[in-house]
């Protein structure tokens, strides 16, 4: 219309011939940007964040997510813009194959090493605490819901350095697992953290924290027991001894058992053949006075 009317075609002609009210288009030209569209657009970036670092979010979980950042929106509110633009959750999409597609990896895979015939093999091995630290999700149904637990495990004496509970797979799971570790260990730098390429060590905030800390990430593939055995096989543990031991009516019931289990017995009371039948707290004990006397 600007353009026509550079031409020498008046406006009251153009708005009769579209079919248009002249004041509706004078308001829209002083402001063209609405604040409803401002909102929107800042509503849809806090929504395309979360989409971007959990890519199995639904729109309710991805208004939660908004709604953290301080962007308030209802879950319709949600949904209609993740609809129109396309942000699907990656469970709520028709699957290709017999399986989901891993996500690229952010890190290269520093426990691989090549054996003698030429096939892959990992090792998970440290010479002291604080060199490897091993990170993976699990999850249990109650008669409430499931619950997740991310453990993180120090390859050298097999301890659980830290752990996070919540009854959402959300990436700050695994970041609040971190600093948990972090918190407990103290000087950290350096420190080699392997994971699978699940979402929540994918995502921004898990990086962010690895860098904060001076960390090295590591990643094996999705799925894959061997890429991370050594947490597979304290996983089994914690399935034989609590999990499966009796059907859960809450979360917190379970939530205690398994703090419990892991502090009390696997800490303390579970021995461990390569540790020397020792458990992981007193195979760091021994190594530390060791270390300190030879100092």
């Amino acid at each position: 219309m600007t353009e026509l009317a550079a031409d020498g075609v008046p406006v009251a002609v153009t708005c009769r011939v579209l079919k248009l009210s002249r004041q509706p288009y004078y308001r829209w030209l002083a402001d063209p940007i609405a604040p409803s569209e401002v909102v929107e657009a800042y509503r849809a970036n806090a929504l395309f964040n979360a989409h971007r670092d959990d890519p199995e979010f639904g729109h309710r979980l991805l208004a939660d997510e908004a709604r953290d950042e301080g962007e308030p929106m209802s879950d319709r509110t949600a949904w209609r813009i993740a609809s129109s633009n396309g942000w699907f959750s990656a469970f709520g999409k028709p699957k290709r194959g017999k399986g989901r597609k891993p996500g690229p990896p952010v890190h290269d895979d520093l426990c691989a090493a090549t054996d003698e015939h030429g096939g892959v093999r990992h090792v998970f091995a440290a010479d002291a605490p604080n060199e490897l630290w091993l990170v993976d999700i699990t999850e249990h149904k109650t008669a409430e819901g499931k619950l997740y637990l991310c453990a993180i495990k120090d390859a050298f004496s097999g301890r659980i350095v830290g752990y996070s509970i919540d009854s959402r797979m959300k990436s700050r799971l695994a970041v609040q697992a971190l600093e948990n570790a972090v918190a407990m260990r103290g000087d950290v730098a350096g420190c080699i953290v392997h994971s699978d390429r699940g979402s929540q060590f994918r995502s921004r905030k898990f990086l962010r924290a690895l860098s904060r800390h001076s960390m090295v990430g590591s990643m094996g593939r999705v799925g894959s027991s061997g890429d991370n055995a050594a947490m597979e096989s304290f996983f089994a543990l914690l399935q034989k001894n609590v999990l499966d031991r009796r059907s859960w009516t809450t979360r917190d019931q379970l939530r205690i058992a398994m703090v419990t289990w892991i502090e009390r017995t696997y800490h303390r009371r579970r021995r461990q053949v390569r540790l020397g039948r020792l458990t992981p707290i007193e195979f760091e004990t021994t190594m530390n006075t060791t270390v300190a006397l030879a100092a």
